[in-house]
């Protein structure tokens, strides 16, 4: 494929991901074009790492997660691009935060074995805040008595805190102590959390304490 057509396809991506307002992979990007004009898998790598470059300097950035590839706002701009927003975005509880870290490490984990870590019960409206995020899923049951509910994350966590795989959460052995773990996932999130929709439905356990 010639430098044109690069070009052309690589404007394509560009406003396919623009429009999308969600990640998209590799292969929807392909789907976008007629079977004779498809570019091959490795073409459309390239146009990726084109994009990629070309981002350099500006404000926002393309970056990969785990349900494919998306335009993004810069980190460093968020103080600016908050105040678009006349609504204060949601705020996350400790207590949330230390459930989430807990999933995320230690998954599949059921809710007793996160209240046995923790020392303390967990809210009921901390686990369907996490399961209506679409942060968390149930990926089975305990074989003990009760048959409990078994929690993992999806790919909504990793799209949400720019991951492509669990992979590259930050190492345990780096962290001393879970709210540690929680500090590390709040932290993440308040540089994310400018860019929610003001609108999201808060609840009880949302207010960070």
């Amino acid at each position: 494929m010639n430098e044109e057509n690069l070009r052309w396809v690589q404007r394509i991506v560009e406003a396919a991901l623009l429009a999308a307002g969600k990640p998209m992979g590799l292969d929807q990007l392909r789907d976008l074009f007629d079977e004779g004009d498809r570019p091959a898998r490795q073409v459309m790598e390239h146009v990726m790492f084109q994009l990629e470059k070309s981002c350099e300097g500006r404000g926002f950035e393309l970056v990969r997660v785990a349900s494919g590839y998306r335009f993004q706002v810069r980190q460093e701009y968020a103080p600016w691009v908050s105040k678009l927003f006349e609504e204060k975005p949601q705020r996350y509880s400790r207590a949330l935060l230390e459930t989430l870290a807990l999933i995320a490490y230690r998954q599949p984990i059921t809710r007793g074995e996160i209240e046995d870590i923790r020392g303390v019960a967990v809210s009921s409206n901390i686990v369907r805040t996490l399961l209506e995020r679409e942060w968390v899923r149930v990926v089975g049951h305990r074989d003990v008595p009760g048959r409990p509910a078994m929690y993992a994350t999806t790919k909504q966590f990793l799209d949400y805190f720019n991951l492509a795989s669990l992979d590259q959460l930050p190492p345990l052995s780096e962290i001393r102590d879970l709210d540690e773990i929680g500090r590390e996932i709040e932290k993440t999130i308040q540089a994310e959390i400018e860019f929610e929709s003001p609108s999201d439905e808060q609840t009880d356990d949302q207010t960070l304490h």
